[in-house]
């Protein structure tokens, strides 16, 4: 598989190091620094991955319209016009975006898929998530998946952190909850608090080599896709 690589961070530097010791190919590689000479850069590669920050979007966009090479996506912080943006680019190409390649955190959405409309009319809802010192968005892309997962339609309003004589709690509450430290690959968990009961979920990643290796296993399928926009729930589920 030949492939051009959006961001020099630690996720794309993995990717790198576990393409080539696959037998992938890099074509090439752009960080923020370099990102403009992806411009002259033509049709070169089965597909796009892009590990990098919001502000390569109107890069990669261009690229991607002008081109047509399949992208995936794992890259946070979108604003809602930047996830349009992206998924735009389905007229041109397959795209895949997830703010999580992991199998344990698609098995996670799917479980919260299935229990939450029976506990969300007697539990409060709550979600911690820890990530390194070095990461600049919060809450993360994950959580924010986790959201989704447990109220699709938004019947919850999202509270981030509370500080200061805020009140009770209410009923249509969903707590997340953001800490920073160390080298914590990604942890989430989500707490269900009901009556005289509790129930969490937890994920936990040793390495971020989870992420690099379902990335890269989803890489190989999209080029074989027709254009549009996919989600790695229906790929991961045959749906």
């Amino acid at each position: 598989m030949k492939i051009v690589l959006i961001g020099r961070g630690r996720m794309g530097r993995l990717i790198e190091e576990t393409a080539r010791a696959g037998g992938d190919e890099i074509v090439a590689a752009f960080g923020h620094d370099d990102l403009g000479k992806l411009a002259g850069l033509g049709k070169v590669a089965d597909v796009v991955i892009d590990f990098s920050r919001p502000g390569a979007l109107p890069n990669l966009c261009a690229y991607v319209r002008r081109t047509g090479t399949p992208l995936l996506s794992g890259t946070t912080g979108y604003t809602a016009a930047q996830k349009a943006e992206l998924e735009s680019l389905g007229t041109y190409a397959p795209v895949l975006w997830s703010a999580n390649f992991s199998l344990g955190v698609a098995v996670l959405v799917r479980a919260l898929q299935t229990v939450s409309g029976v506990l969300k009319p007697d539990f409060d809802i709550e979600i911690t998530e820890t990530h390194h010192n070095q990461k600049a968005d919060a809450p993360s892309g994950t959580a924010k998946l986790l959201v989704e997962a447990i109220d699709p339609a938004h019947t919850l309003t999202p509270v981030y952190g509370r500080e200061g004589n805020c009140g009770k709690r209410g009923k249509d509450e969903i707590g997340v909850h953001a800490l920073r430290g160390g080298t914590v690959a990604g942890t989430h968990t989500v707490h269900f608090f009901g009556p005289d009961e509790e129930l969490e979920f937890t994920h936990r990643a040793a390495s971020r080599q989870i992420f690099v290796n379902g990335a890269l296993h989803m890489a190989r399928v999209l080029p074989e896709k027709a254009n549009g926009v996919y989600d790695l729930q229906k790929i991961l589920f045959g749906e």
